[in-house]
């Protein structure tokens, strides 16, 4: 019977990160407002909701993987800093995975949010030759970065919201929960 559970476990698992790597790269290739995605917010949410939470970076990495077949490259550094800063959330899940509430979920993702802008956009500006290489072209890089940074700290709250609270409903609704267990 514990190997059944175990083998449950796993296609559970392997259930919702099949449908999370669909959902990103389907955001990612689709018409959408610019930075207004779910990567980080299913990344967070793989590493709170997987029963393997080992497996919870492999959503973002793979997402992201597959999507970029199709989408336009960045340099490869910029795209090194920006793979590590979007599977962040992933571990921050996994940190927080007895946090319960929307408040520390938000507090959790927003974190995130504030992270992938600051590396991912330190690598524009170290490695992208757009600004020059002193504090003026980091500010400037910062600076004319924040609309960007709204939109992706919007985009990852709503996802977040539409997630978790999805998971929520599912789990708080007999029929679709008896479905779920």
């Amino acid at each position: 019977m514990h190997t059944t559970d175990n083998r449950s476990a796993l296609l559970a698992d392997l259930a919702l990160i099949a449908f999370l790597i669909a959902l990103v790269v389907l955001a990612r290739l689709l018409p959408h407002a610019w930075g207004f995605m779910p990567v980080a917010a299913s990344a967070l949410f793989a590493g709170r909701m997987l029963r393997n939470p080992v497996l919870a970076p492999v959503v973002p990495l793979a997402a992201m993987a597959l999507s970029g077949l199709v989408l336009a490259g960045d340099d490869w550094r910029i795209s090194l800093v920006t793979y590590a800063a979007i599977a962040l959330p992933a571990f921050a899940g996994m940190a927080t995975r007895n946090w319960r509430g929307a408040l520390p979920t938000a507090i959790t993702m927003v974190g995130c949010s504030v992270v992938f802008f600051v590396l991912s956009n330190f690598a524009v500006w170290a490695f992208s030759g757009m600004y020059s290489h002193t504090l003026a072209g980091l500010t400037q890089c910062y600076v004319l970065a924040l609309p960007f940074f709204q939109n992706s700290l919007a985009g990852d709250l709503f996802w977040t919201a539409v997630l978790f609270g999805g998971a929520h409903m599912i789990q708080r609704t007999p029929l679709l929960s008896r479905l779920n267990g």
